[in-house]
């Protein structure tokens, strides 16, 4: 494979993601402001400290994944690259650089709830833990090893394609380097 395949980030996707995160975190602001209200409403559940719970929850978690869709908007890389030395994932905030084909023992997929992901086992995954500069992220990718057997996950959330056309693609390019 001579030549390199380049999927840019959708930057429409990116910004339903922002706007998403911007409204679960006001839900989350709402939450802590007003719990015993929404406690001695009709919604369930009826206890104000699980309600601030959820509060803390959502802003802490939409809100860090909202900074990383923003800062997604304003890159100009392609948000994944394969080529002959490996795939460079550029699109979400566990992004570590190039995964190189050598390293790479299968492609998988994983869902969780309506949300597929393209799972990439590799054979020295602490090595690409170690890649990983982002604190969060760091934490992402060893929940992801711990519980998937493989820190590296590719979403196309962020990506101009769809999920079906890139797991071929990728396994496609797989096959092809592996065989050499």
């Amino acid at each position: 494979m001579n030549n390199e395949i380049k999927i840019p980030l959708s930057k429409n996707k990116i910004l339903l993601i922002v706007l998403g995160s911007l409204m679960f975190v006001a839900l989350g602001i709402w939450f802590l402001n007003d719990p015993e209200k929404l406690a001695n409403s009709s919604y369930r559940p009826r206890s104000s400290v699980f309600i601030q719970i959820i509060g803390i929850v959502a802003v802490v978690f939409f809100g860090v994944c909202g900074l990383f869709a923003f800062k997604k908007l304003f890159d100009e890389k392609d948000g994944l690259i394969i080529n002959q030395d490996g795939i460079i994932d550029n699109a979400s905030g566990t992004s570590i650089g190039l995964v190189k084909w050598t390293d790479i023992t299968g492609i998988g997929m994983e869902q969780v709830h309506s949300q597929k992901f393209i799972m990439i086992e590799v054979s020295n995954p602490q090595y690409y833990i170690n890649l990983q500069k982002n604190r969060i992220g760091k934490m992402a990718m060893k929940a992801n090893y711990n519980k998937y057997g493989t820190p590296i996950s590719i979403s196309v959330n962020s990506l101009k394609t769809d999920f079906t056309a890139l797991k071929n693609l990728i396994e496609k390019h797989y096959l092809e380097n592996s065989l050499n």
